[in-house]
């Protein structure tokens, strides 16, 4: 059996790391304006498609728990 290290704590001052975040920020390959957009058309289209969705379910759940409560 193997010991397992437990996972100690590394300090960093504040400046090291905020310089690291802008670093690795640098990084990031941000969408453009045209990117966002579509990105944001597309979500909403799929949220409406999925809350369709799932409302006629609920209905039709609700429908045919009311025939067999009816019985």
């Amino acid at each position: 059996m193997a010991k397992e290290k437990k996972n100690a704590k590394v300090k960093t001052n504040k400046k090291s790391y905020v310089g690291e975040v802008r670093t690795e920020l640098k990084k990031v390959k941000w969408p453009t304006k045209e990117e966002m957009l579509k990105y944001s058309i597309a979500v909403i289209i799929f949220i409406v498609i999925f809350g369709l969705f799932f409302y006629v379910l609920d209905a039709l759940f609700a429908w045919i728990t009311s025939l067999v409560k009816g019985l």
